[in-house]
């Protein structure tokens, strides 16, 4: 699947843009993590917590589903494809893993927050507000870095693609079997 020219720049705008936003609002949630951690007032460690839980369920699992996708069908409608060069693999891979641990640990760990800090209790772990920010923060800088620079080369599956002589059909093509 090959993408014409205005979808995928349409496209490369949506991710950039939905990149963009998981990134800065990840500097929100940390900002709003150490106040939390750091602060004494028990009004304001709450007002940070209640927030960071708003942000977490309303708007951080669609930016990452959408950073995911639009990165995935750029992937897989353009020549760089999603397995043919190293950074674009681990840009996906990378994707993945903190949609995933977003979903699973991130949100677990600020709504335990609010729980606690809702109920008059302090704040349990300062962990459960820092350490998703500081990891997903991270990982994303690093994931920009490699747009950026395009590292590391081709992938052995793009090296055999870039070799092959553009008459030879792929596998499947030539057997006729699908």
């Amino acid at each position: 699947m090959k993408l014409d020219r205005p979808a995928r720049r349409a496209l490369v705008v949506v991710h950039a843009v939905a990149s963009a936003a998981w990134l800065g609002l990840t500097l929100g949630l940390l900002a709003l993590g150490v106040t939390a951690a750091t602060n004494a007032s028990p009004a304001t460690v709450e007002a940070a917590a209640r927030c960071m839980k708003l942000f977490a369920d309303w708007l951080l699992l669609p930016l990452a589903l959408l950073t995911l996708a639009s990165g995935l069908v750029l992937a897989l409608g353009t020549p760089w494809g999603l397995a043919r060069h190293r950074w674009v693999y681990t840009k996906f891979w990378l994707t993945l893993g903190t949609t995933v641990a977003t979903f699973l640990a991130l949100r677990p760990g600020v709504n335990s927050a609010v729980a606690a800090v809702a109920a008059g209790e302090p704040l349990p772990d300062a962990g459960d507000v820092l350490f998703g920010p500081v990891v997903s923060l991270s990982a994303y800088v690093f994931m920009t870095v490699l747009s950026v620079l395009k590292p590391w080369g081709l992938t052995r599956r793009g090296r055999r693609l870039r070799e092959r002589p553009a008459s030879v059909p792929p596998p499947l093509a030539r057997s006729g079997k699908g």
